[in-house]
């Protein structure tokens, strides 16, 4: 499939749902460069977020992502790319009105438990900082309940992100064929 020309493409959703994946598999299938923003900041800081946030507190990891966002963006703005997201992007009002008027947004949306399940497995898990005061397992519910309806103020789609990657990827594709953005299309935030 052909890229899809400069169009910015912003994953949004909760840990685990599936962005950093996915975003690597349309990247390749639209034969776009891909960022991943926790990635890239961890990168530039040579720590993983766990330690980042453990140094420097949440406010200022907060700022930090904003500024990468803006960065790899603006790096991938003039050819088009796939940007996925850490799952706390949507907290900032700027950030969210940042990837609806520079692309499309499309929420991974996925239930807690789903959620929960694909972090037990995950090895990596011990190097993501705690988001709240209780149990991981408790966690994810509390958090989606604070954040879901920020995912959806910002997305222009919703997918289901319980399908595999593969078929998020298709529904994608699909979208982005059928629905050309249009910068005057979609209602600011």
């Amino acid at each position: 499939m052909p890229a899809v020309g400069a169009e910015l493409i912003f994953l949004v959703g909760p840990r685990a749902c599936g962005k950093t994946t996915t975003g690597g598999h349309l990247a390749r299938q639209l034969a776009l460069p891909f960022e991943d923003t926790d990635v890239c900041l961890q990168r530039g800081l040579g720590m993983n977020v766990a330690r980042i946030v453990a140094e420097h507190g949440w406010e200022r990891f907060r700022e930090l992502e904003s500024a990468v966002l803006r960065e790899v963006a603006g790096r991938l703005a003039v050819g088009g790319g796939i940007i996925a997201t850490g799952g706390g992007i949507v907290l900032k009002a700027e950030n969210r009105a940042y990837m609806r008027s520079r692309g499309r947004v499309f929420f991974l949306s996925a239930p807690a438990r789903a959620l929960a399940a694909r972090l037990a497995a995950d090895p990596r898990e011990a190097l993501r900082p705690p988001l709240t005061c209780v149990p991981a397992k408790d966690e994810l519910p509390l958090v989606l309940a604070e954040r879901d309806s920020l995912y959806r103020k910002t997305a222009h789609h919703i997918l289901d992100a319980v399908c595999p990657p593969e078929e998020i990827c298709r529904e994608i594709a699909v979208i982005l064929k059928n629905f050309p953005i249009r910068r005057n299309n979609f209602p600011q935030l």
